[in-house]
């Protein structure tokens, strides 16, 4: 397990395992904020703002899908495609299982529902061919093999040629230990949330980002990690292993 990051510039940033990270988001929600709602809408935003920069000035013209699950990963996926959405890309949602999605993720699908983006079937997913693909299917808290509909969502993302951006952590990846279920995604990039997770080890998260979500340093404390902000004047920043 990977104990730190560093930034570019030299800030280390501490690592924490799947159960650091849910006292964190304990803490956040029941006592400091931000609420779900908010940090989900930081994540969507910030996962945005890198596929504009990794596209490039044509971002506009290249074909980008969204696959989301049904928790608090699936949500900030979807939140991304609002986001582009809104400024004019060509983006599509795959939803592994729309009818079971938790409440801030089902009304993430319910707000992007008023853009141009397109929601399609996992049927409809095997026609396309995207330039970009945004994996928000599983996030930090995976155990064991993946199955069903996010199995499927794998299996077919294993099979594009495009970039894939997995948020927070590739999907079928075990966020402590890095260890990769039989079939996992292989992004080209990973922007983490927060701080980064111990087992984002480089040979499986390709490029590694870290976003800021609005969780106050105070949060940190309270879990006793040695934290310095990393981001600066920016709301991402490139990590590299301490």
């Amino acid at each position: 397990m990977i104990k730190s990051f560093k930034t570019e510039s030299g800030i280390e940033v501490p690592a924490v395992t799947k159960d650091q990270m849910i006292e964190v988001d304990r803490i956040a929600t029941e006592e400091t904020g931000p609420n779900l709602f908010q940090m989900m809408e930081n994540a969507g935003r910030n996962i945005a703002e890198l596929i504009i920069e990794t596209l490039g000035k044509n971002w506009r013209t290249q074909k980008i899908i969204v696959l989301a699950g049904t928790g608090g990963n699936g949500g900030g996926g979807i939140c991304s495609a609002r986001h582009l959405a809104n400024r004019g890309a060509d983006v599509k949602v795959c939803v592994t299982e729309p009818n079971k999605l938790k409440e801030v993720t089902a009304y993430q699908l319910h707000i992007i529902k008023s853009t141009n983006a397109k929601i399609i079937s996992i049927d409809e997913l095997q026609k396309e061919a995207p330039d970009l693909i945004i994996d928000s299917i599983i996030g930090y808290s995976l155990t064991g093999e993946p199955n069903g509909n996010s199995l499927e969502l794998i299996k077919w993302t294993s099979t594009q040629l495009g970039i894939k951006i997995s948020l927070d952590v590739p999907s079928g990846v075990n966020s402590t230990t890095g260890e990769a279920a039989i079939h996992h995604i292989k992004p080209d990039i990973t922007l983490t949330l927060a701080l980064p997770k111990t087992g984002l080890r480089p040979e499986i998260t390709g490029e590694l980002y870290l976003a800021d979500i609005g969780i106050t340093a105070k949060v940190y404390e309270k879990l006793s990690l040695n934290y310095q902000s990393p981001f600066g004047d920016n709301y991402f920043v490139k990590l590299l292993v301490g």
